[in-house]
């Protein structure tokens, strides 16, 4: 079987964004195929990266046109479920005056959850180069079992294990369930992306370099990338502690995706340099074009479909950074 470069498990799903008003008034959503690990993927894909994607769906209306979409941006879709008897998973998102979100889930069930241990398709477990994962797919048994199985089947294959918390709320029974899974997934992880909100959460420290050194206490992880918004991005690595600017936009609409394109930017580069190669250099590279990459798909309603070409952020980091070679 050809090798993958990166397979992803979790949640593939239907985001309903807002998109204007109907002459009624009533706010009219947009169905944007979405879902974080795959948004991951879809990045990679435009970066020419090899992927497949793990996961459950309905056989349904939105289920077929996410398979399509899959097909459509270069996913594979060999170890996609297609599930008669429970609905794909819908999610409203709301987004505020300040560019943030809020979700309304209707999974009770969804398809995404009801993946199970025997659903695993091994042959794509066995062959990645990295395997990822968040905790959408911790948050009930069935599920979570299979999450874990594919971690440990990944990892004795010599895969490195990329996880990203991606916190909802709204999906956990409770916050200390929520925090138990995420501290499962730090405990397995050689690349985690965290957000400046999650690290807070999971470490109670309000300061970042505080939270990510309490982290780095209890947990041996290689590589740590934290997202801060518009604030931008760093990146520890052994002794290193490196940061880079972010890439405002005017006309941002809406941060949907944008950690999602962060980081598999940054999956990108540690598939190009190998994880026990970077350096300051590289380190700082990676962020600027996974900062200019995100700050791309700000631009843009969904993110799946919509991931920025190499060249569209080259351009973006060459207009902003004449001196930046990358």
């Amino acid at each position: 079987m050809e090798r993958f470069d990166v397979v992803a498990l979790g949640e593939l799903l239907i985001d309903f964004t807002e998109n204007g008003i109907s002459g009624q008034g009533n706010s009219i959503y947009e169905a944007n195929p979405g879902g974080a690990p795959c948004n991951v993927l879809g990045m990679l894909a435009k970066a020419g990266r090899k992927t497949a994607f793990i996961g459950k769906v309905g056989q349904d209306i939105f289920g077929n046109r996410l398979k399509a979409t899959l097909k459509e941006v270069g996913i594979d879709t060999s170890g996609l479920i297609m599930d008669e008897t429970v609905r794909t998973t819908l999610a409203f998102v709301e987004t505020l005056a300040d560019g943030d979100r809020n979700f309304s889930f209707y999974r009770n069930p969804g398809a995404d959850m009801m993946l199970k241990e025997e659903d695993l398709l091994v042959n794509l477990l066995e062959n990645t180069k990295i395997f990822h994962f968040g905790t959408l797919s911790m948050t009930h048994e069935d599920v979570r079992q299979a999450t874990k199985r594919a971690i440990q089947i990944a990892k004795e294959s010599g895969a490195v294990i990329s996880f990203d918390p991606n916190l909802r709320t709204p999906l956990w029974k409770t916050l200390d369930e929520a925090r138990e899974q995420a501290a499962y997934g730090f405990s397995k992880c050689d690349i985690l992306k965290i957000s400046d909100n999650e690290i807070q959460w999971f470490t109670g420290e309000e300061d970042y370099d505080a939270g990510i050194r309490k982290l780095r206490s209890q947990y041996e992880i290689p590589l740590i990338l934290l997202s801060m918004g518009k604030s931008g991005s760093c990146a520890y690595y052994k002794d290193l502690r490196i940061e880079a600017a972010p890439f405002l936009q005017e006309n941002t609409i809406e941060t949907t995706g944008a950690g999602d394109t962060f980081g598999g930017c940054c999956l990108h580069h540690v598939l190009k340099y190998g994880l026990n190669n970077m350096d300051e250099e590289r380190l700082y590279r990676m962020l600027t074009f996974a900062n200019g990459a995100a700050s791309i798909i700000t631009t843009r309603k969904g993110a799946l479909r919509m991931m920025p070409e190499l060249h569209e952020v080259e351009k973006l980091i060459a207009d902003r950074m004449p001196m930046f070679q990358s």
